[in-house]
C-alpha cells in the first residue's frame, strides 16, 4: 500500500497525480514499478534513493533475466528515470544515475494478428440468445470492428452510441475523443445485446454503482462489464477454438489493424480510426510477413514471376 512507500515515492506519486495531471492507470503502474525497485534493493540490503547508475543497469538486466518482456523493462527503466529526475528537481538528490543509463527501447514487438478464418471462427463460436451469449458477442464484434482498446469499451455509455449513423464515440488517451464507424454486423451484435432480451435481461431492480446505469456492457450481477471481466470473458470464447493462447483484447485491435491495411486502407484513415497520435505507431501495423510479400510481388511485378512458374 501506498502508506508503506517510502516519503519520497509517496510525495513522487502525488506529485503525478496533482502537478502532472496523470491518470489512475498511469500512477498505479508507476507505483507498481517502484514497489518492484523497492524490494529488489532491500533485499541486498541496499537504497532505491541512493542507487547508482550501475546499480540501476544491474536492476534492470535482473529483471531482463527473470523473463520479464522487453517493454516491461523498459517501461521501469522510464518510470526510474521519471523517479530520480523529480528527487534532483526537488533537491532530494544532487545527481541524477538515469541521466547515464542505457537506452532501453521496448522495440516495435507487437502482437501477432489473427487471421480473417481465426476471427470468424471466434465469432462464429459465440451462439445462443441467452444475455451473456448476447454481450459476450457484441463485445467481440465491437473490439474488432472499431479497434477499440480495451478500457475505451468498458468505458462506453449508451449516450456515446449513434445508433442511426453507426457511429460511436470513444475516449481514448488523455482524454483524446474520437468518433469511429461502428460497422454492419458488430451494429447487428449491439441492437440484440441492448434489446430487452440482452442488456435488459441484466439490468437489476436497483443499480449498484453510479455510472453503471449508463454502461453499455454490464456483468451477469449488473454493474459496469471492468477489464479484467473482458479478458475473462475473451478467454472464455476463445478457449472454445483453441486461440486462448493468443487472444486478448489488444490482439483484436491489432488483427483489424491488420486487416484493413492488407485490404487497402489508407494509413491514416486507420490512425484516425485507433486514435494513434503519431502516423509512425500506425504504420508498425503495415508490416507483412514474406509469404505475403512474395505473394504480392508474383502477382503485380512485370518481372517478379516465380521461377517455378516460368519452368
Amino acid at each position: 500500500m501506498e502508506r508503506d512507500l517510502p516519503p519520497s515515492v509517496t510525495t513522487f506519486l502525488g506529485w503525478l497525480a496533482v502537478e502532472k495531471g496523470r491518470s489512475a492507470n498511469t500512477i498505479s503502474a508507476y507505483r507498481r514499478d517502484l514497489t518492484t525497485a523497492l524490494t529488489a534493493f532491500g533485499e541486498n540490503g541496499e537504497n532505491l534513493e541512493a542507487a547508482s547508475t550501475a546499480d540501476l543497469e544491474r536492476y534492470l538486466e535482473h529483471l531482463g533475466a527473470l523473463g520479464q518482456a522487453p517493454s516491461s523493462v523498459s517501461r521501469a527503466a522510464s518510470t526510474l528515470r521519471g523517479y530520480f529526475r523529480f528527487l534532483v528537481d526537488e533537491e532530494l538528490r544532487r545527481d541524477d544515475p538515469t541521466a547515464d543509463l542505457g537506452a532501453r527501447r521496448s522495440g516495435t514487438a507487437l502482437p501477432k494478428a489473427l487471421r480473417v478464418d481465426q476471427i470468424s471462427l471466434l465469432l462464429d463460436s459465440v451462439s445462443g440468445q441467452d444475455p451473456l451469449a448476447l454481450r459476450d458477442r457484441a463485445v467481440l464484434e465491437f473490439l474488432y470492428a472499431t479497434g477499440a482498446r480495451v478500457g475505451e469499451l468498458v468505458g462506453l455509455n449508451l449516450v456515446d452510441l449513434d445508433r442511426s449513423d453507426g457511429l460511436v464515440l470513444l475516449r481514448g488517451k488523455g482524454g483524446r475523443e474520437r468518433i469511429v464507424p461502428v460497422g454492419r454486423l458488430a451494429d447487428h451484435a449491439l441492437e440484440h445485446w441492448l434489446s430487452e432480451a440482452g442488456r435488459g435481461a441484466l439490468r437489476p431492480a436497483m443499480w449498484k454503482h453510479r455510472g453503471d446505469e449508463s454502461a453499455v456492457f454490464l456483468t451477469h450481477a449488473g454493474t459496469r462489464l471492468t477489464r479484467q471481466a473482458v479478458f475473462a470473458l475473451l478467454h472464455r470464447r476463445a478457449k472454445v477454438v483453441g486461440l486462448d493462447a493468443v487472444l486478448s483484447p489488444h490482439v483484436l485491435r491489432h488483427s483489424c489493424a491488420t486487416h484493413l491495411l492488407a485490404a487497402g486502407a489508407d494509413v491514416r484513415v486507420v490512425q484516425e480510426l485507433l486514435g494513434h497520435r503519431s502516423i509512425a505507431t500506425t504504420q508498425r501495423y503495415t508490416k507483412v510477413d514474406t509469404a505475403q510479400l512474395r505473394l504480392v510481388i508474383e502477382r503485380a511485378h512485370p518481372r517478379g514471376q516465380s521461377h517455378r512458374s516460368a519452368i
